[in-house]
């Protein structure tokens, strides 16, 4: 009996031989919803028996929405009569660094902790230091945010492990192709415990939920390889030698900001400098060393929240909305008011409007959204370009302080508390004042105010403006179901800090590598870890040539 059933299956061998073969298939969401679906429709379109059929595998997948009828375009991996590899992503080796050389971190965001494990992939030991708390001690004090209306200015949505993505969305979709490698850093995303769904997806997401843990790995990693990570440890200044060439950083800790001068510290190293963008007074310190910087472009504007079903619906072009098998809607808009871009940011499906202040007298707004975005509201960022020639001065700290002054008024607006001025969209549109709001996902509250009276003019023109563009492009989207939150200035950093395009250093000092978004290099957790990854190479090619 064993011998008749070894002999079929070599004959079912030799009838259907090892293969592995790729297919790019375009299907109704009812057959990518499920591997079984899959295999039958590979075998049916391909004809070749199912049963050799060992495995499939999902490589690339996005929803093409432009019509009534809904596809999904997969790239498939089909295994015929072979086992799939046991990892789907490619690993990454950290050795032991205790021993090594180390490269001073300033930052825990994606651009410092994507810098640090490239250091030590590359033999350098990373000492981070991050001014805020570990994920799970920051998580705290976003609830009394949300709770009390208490900002801690050293812990919030902007500062701690992780970073302003940590907390608010964790999508990592990124348009920049040129900068380095996206796909290794999707991949070190995977082995810290990202779900591999974000190889495939176009624009991968990994949930507010599930990033700190995927970050908490992240950080056992670097210390289990020998690296260093400091929470509560602010840098006050660098530490230079004669020649003006940084050598090291000093600290405070911010656990008791009243005894700060008890907690002075320093570390020493060459230091990558991963703040992000909301570091105001790193800014202010470098422009008082007369650290070379420019003022950036940003763009400012309101959050947009809509019901997510009746999203889906205009998205998806059916009154059941998203129904078994999609997921919630995304949308992209973008258009030209007046001379400057109007656009939505950072696409919330199925999420919540989040209060990200970083400072006590101020009001600014995000988005995240869980894994599943399974909320009711859906929300994105809108916004309009703001260039440095459109506010007046040379000074290169001017655009940061253009926002200071908005986040400013909006606290005023709000009656000095996180509850956050509002207007019906299809009001602020109109110039007229909204007498009642709808519900929304702003855990502090909403107060109504006529926004399109105190924004800057400038703004809500152009805001105005775009969203009539964006009512004739999607029916239904221009609506009074929809509310403006204000304000959203936090898109990116409003400073570049000078570097050099081939060593990643200051211009004019070395040992100094400005890195990430709030150098003002990236623009998201993807395009801010490759960042961060370019800065380690080059200080170790630094490193080398001491």
């Amino acid at each position: 009996m064993q011998k008749k059933s070894l002999a079929f299956q070599e004959n079912f061998v030799l009838l259907y031989p090892l293969m592995i073969q790729e297919y790019q298939v375009r299907v109704q969401p009812h057959i990518a919803a499920n591997e079984q679906n899959l295999r039958h429709y590979l075998a049916e379109e391909y004809g070749f028996d199912e049963r050799t059929l060992t495995a499939v595998r999902t490589l690339k997948r996005s929803i093409d929405a432009r019509r009534p009828t809904i596809f999904v375009n997969l790239k498939l991996r089909a295994y015929i009569n072979e086992q799939p590899e046991d990892d789907i992503f490619q690993r990454t080796f950290y050795p032991d660094v205790s021993q090594r050389p180390q490269v001073i971190v300033v930052g825990a965001g994606p651009g410092g902790l994507f810098a640090a494990l490239r250091l030590i992939e590359l033999g350098f030991r990373p000492v981070v230091i991050e001014r805020g708390k570990d994920v799970h001690e920051r998580k705290k004090d976003l609830a009394l945010i949300r709770q009390n209306q208490q900002v801690d200015p050293e812990s919030n949505y902007c500062f701690g492990e992780g970073g302003a993505g940590a907390y608010s969305d964790g999508k990592l979709y990124t348009r920049s192709k040129k900068r380095g490698d996206t796909e290794k850093i999707l991949n070190v995303f995977c082995q810290h415990g990202a779900s591999t769904a974000i190889l495939a997806d176009a624009h991968p997401h990994i949930g507010t939920d599930r990033l700190p843990r995927v970050i908490e790995n992240m950080r056992n990693t670097i210390l289990r390889s020998g690296g260093e990570v400091h929470f509560q440890t602010k840098m006050t200044r660098l530490i230079f030698d004669a020649d003006r060439t940084v050598v090291g950083v000093e600290t405070l800790s911010t656990l008791n900001a009243q005894r700060s001068t008890l907690n002075a510290q320093r570390f020493m190293g060459p230091v990558i400098l991963a703040t992000g963008h909301s570091a105001r007074d790193v800014y202010r310190y470098l422009a008082g060393e007369h650290i070379e910087l420019e003022a950036k472009g940003i763009a400012v504007g309101v959050r947009l929240e809509h019901p997510s079903l009746l999203i889906d619906q205009i998205q998806y072009h059916s009154k059941q909305g998203r129904g078994k098998y999609l997921p919630a809607a995304e949308y992209s808009f973008v258009t030209q008011a007046y001379g400057r871009g109007v656009y939505s940011f950072c696409m919330c499906p199925g999420g919540f409007v989040i209060p990200a202040a970083t400072d006590r007298e101020q009001i600014v707004v995000n988005g995240m959204s869980p894994a599943n975005r399974a909320g009711k509201w859906s929300n994105s960022g809108m916004v309009v370009e703001v260039r440095p020639d459109d506010v007046e001065g040379t000074d290169a700290l001017r655009i940061m302080h253009f926002q200071e002054q908005m986040e400013r008024d909006c606290w005023q607006q709000g009656n000095r508390r996180q509850t956050a001025p509002a207007q019906r969209m299809a009001d602020f549109v109109k110039g007229r004042l909204s007498y009642d709001l709808p519900r929304s996902s702003y855990a502090p509250g909403l107060i109504s105010s006529p926004l399109h009276f105190w924004l800057p003019k400038m703004v809500t023109s152009r805001l105005q403006a775009g969203f009539k563009t964006f009512g004739r492009q999607a029916h239904g989207f221009l609506t009074n179901e929809a509310v403006l939150i204000a304000v959203e200035t936090r898109t990116s950093s409003p400073v570049r800090i000078s570097r050099n395009i081939e060593t990643m250093m200051h211009v004019r000092i070395e040992g100094l590598f400005p890195c990430g978004e709030g150098a003002g290099y990236a623009g998201g957790i993807v395009s801010a870890g490759v960042d961060g990854e370019r800065c380690a190479e080059r200080c170790a090619e630094y490193l080398q040539a001491l």
